[in-house]
């Protein structure tokens, strides 16, 4: 069981990298002063590497991280003007007026390049929408979040094997199918709509918004896990058949950068998505106001396929793919999967008390903190070998802004706090007999 003094330690490392690294890198450069909305292409040395586009999932996660940070400082005035600009500058540009939905993406000015409804990029719109509206209490984010949901359930839910379409065109039909991966459904867009419907809900309290949400948990629940293994699924025929991974348009796994080709696909399983599914289902049962622990016994199963598989128990930090059952197939290590699963881990810990998530909630730190983050710049650095030698070193992409790294050191700089709470108290009542 860790000691208050070392859980204090860690909570003030953290909340030292949020507020001397994290939160300058982003105000000093992530408004697009210019156009408005955010610039995230930066490269290993925080230089701005003048791309032409702007996406929606970028754009979203932007106004997420500046309208998450504003509800823990409510004070700050700067939060709040980059907050109320993105959200103005999304809705001018990136909203469809004629179909409804968000534009995949836009040039920096913001004229749309690119029309196509991907529900990636409507999730991430509503979850921003609805983080701003509680941060703001702007009118204009709750009234786009529930637009989105709106178009969701009308365009995008598959009525017949239930979930949601994913992969749309600008009038909301479904892409052709292979690359374009209209005949695919997967667990990644599922929990990122699991992510969206839960600050919904926290945002509405409305009954609609907690059975569409509590939809996509069972539905995740169903169909998505690998009851066997302990471990999320990745990709899915329309009526929820697990097939092998391949690289989708406009998809991360596609923009990655390293070169990577999958020569022989398979049905793979990411430790960072797993870890990440895990602390969004306990969040959404206290959003929903469940019964406490109800998400419990696959947060065990989670915790022990990625402490059997995912964790590097010689370097630290975690890897990013593998099998359902067997050693990792990519060790290599990227910032996104290690800021989930360090709160994966202490969510895990918190929930269930077990020492070992606590030990692999340290691991990750200590790695990440010497090896994915650049103190000298700030931010975290993409991608890493797996005993930390920079791959990728940019502190941002397309696909890169606060949200991960911001969102990490916010929710574990909470549970710390929580954790340190529990333990003063336990100490305190130890020392007196």
């Amino acid at each position: 069981m860790p000691n208050s003094a070392e859980i204090l330690s860690i909570k003030n490392q953290m909340e030292d990298h949020l507020s001397n690294e994290l939160i300058p890198f982003w105000t000093q450069r992530g408004c697009d002063r210019q156009f408005g909305g955010y610039l995230t292409d930066y490269d290993a040395a925080g230089r701005w590497k003048g791309s032409e586009f702007k996406f929606i999932v970028t754009q979203a996660r932007m106004l997420w991280g500046f309208s998450a940070l504003l509800r823990r400082y409510p004070h700050n005035t700067f939060f709040y003007r980059a907050a109320e600009q993105g959200a103005s500058f999304i809705i001018e540009h990136f909203w469809d007026c004629e179909k409804g939905g968000w534009f995949w993406s836009t040039d920096r000015m913001g004229v749309p390049q690119d029309r196509g409804k991907v529900v990636y990029g409507q999730s991430f719109a509503l979850y921003a929408m609805a983080e701003y509206a509680l941060a703001t209490g702007d009118e204009r984010g709750k009234i786009y979040a529930e637009r989105t949901f709106d178009l969701l359930q009308k365009y995008a839910a598959d009525t017949l094997y239930g979930g949601y379409f994913e992969n749309l065109e600008p009038d909301w039909t479904c892409s052709p199918p292979g690359y374009p991966a209209g005949d695919r459904k997967s667990l990644d867009i599922h929990m990122h709509l699991l992510e969206a419907y839960t600050t919904l809900l926290e945002l509405t309290g409305s009954e609609i918004h907690r059975r569409k949400l509590n939809e996509v948990i069972e539905l995740i629940l169903l169909h998505m896990i690998d009851q066997d293994a302990g471990c999320g699924c990745n990709q899915f025929t329309i009526d929820f058949r697990p097939i092998p991974a391949i690289c989708i348009r406009r998809t991360w796994n596609d923009d990655r950068g390293s070169g990577e080709k999958i020569e022989n696909p398979m049905d793979t399983t990411s430790y960072g998505h797993n870890l990440e599914l895990s602390w969004l289902l306990n969040r959404a049962a206290h959003i929903m106001g469940s019964e406490k622990g109800r998400f419990f016994p696959l947060t065990e199963q989670i915790l022990r396929h990625s402490l059997t598989y995912g964790l590097d128990r010689i370097y630290g930090g975690i890897y990013r793919d593998g099998p359902h059952q067997g050693e990792a197939l990519v060790c290599d290590k990227e910032w996104w999967q290690n800021c989930e699963a360090m709160v994966g881990f202490i969510d895990a810990y918190y929930a269930l008390g077990d020492e070992a998530a606590w030990e692999a909630f340290q691991s990750c730190w200590s790695f990440n903190r010497k090896y994915m983050i650049c103190h000298e710049v700030g931010e975290w650095r993409q991608l890493l070998t797996r005993n930390g030698s920079p791959l990728i070193s940019d502190m941002g992409n397309p696909w890169k802004g606060i949200y991960h790294t911001g969102r990490a050191m916010l929710e574990c700089t909470s549970f710390l706090g929580k954790i340190w709470t529990n333990q003063t108290k336990h100490d305190m009542q130890t020392a007196i007999g």
